[in-house]
């Protein structure tokens, strides 16, 4: 049975391991080399200060996957949009644990009284823009070439959710 809850310090080591994957793998990520335990520490800092939520999945309490949402651009005039991060094991794929993370994002956007989320996905990942496209997400641009990983030029898709219907209240 897979679980998901807040992510804690302790699970940063398990994090730190589906995201090198993912970094040497695929193209989900455009970084080229893996990151070290102090950046995924001071990532998640970062995130608690910022007051950003993180969730894992576990099974068996082993972390499948883990999602969060983050500033999407650093000028105030963006503060109540962010953007989304979903990262799923590679052995835990196909399971349900993306659409039960998405979900859970969603979720805390909304009680965050957030107006929208953007999630910027590598053109050729239909399962992740499927994924969005079954939560709402609607295609709001394309950009061309813009990313270069494992000798290629890729292309990113931006997809976005609005969550709130009015003005904010800050």
């Amino acid at each position: 049975m897979i679980e998901i809850k807040p992510a804690t310090e302790a699970d940063l080591p398990e994090m730190l391991a589906i995201y090198n994957h993912i970094i040497l793998h695929t193209t989900a990520v455009w970084q080229y080399n893996p990151h070290t335990i102090e950046m995924r520490q001071e990532w998640f800092k970062t995130k608690q200060e910022q007051g950003f939520p993180v969730f894992v999945a576990k099974e068996n309490d082993v972390v499948v996957g883990f999602s969060t949402i983050g500033t999407f651009r650093a000028w105030e005039g963006y503060k109540n949009t962010v953007e989304n991060s979903v990262y799923v094991s590679a052995d835990a794929r196909g399971k349900g644990i993306g659409k039960a993370l998405l979900e859970v994002l969603i979720t805390a956007a909304k009680e965050m009284k957030l107006h929208a989320i953007v999630a910027g996905i590598d053109g050729e990942n239909e399962l992740s823009i499927d994924l969005h496209k079954k939560f709402g997400f609607v295609h709001v641009a394309h950009f061309k070439e813009v990313g270069f990983k494992f000798d290629r030029w890729l292309d990113l898709i931006f997809m976005e959710l609005i969550i709130a219907d009015k003005a904010p209240l800050n």
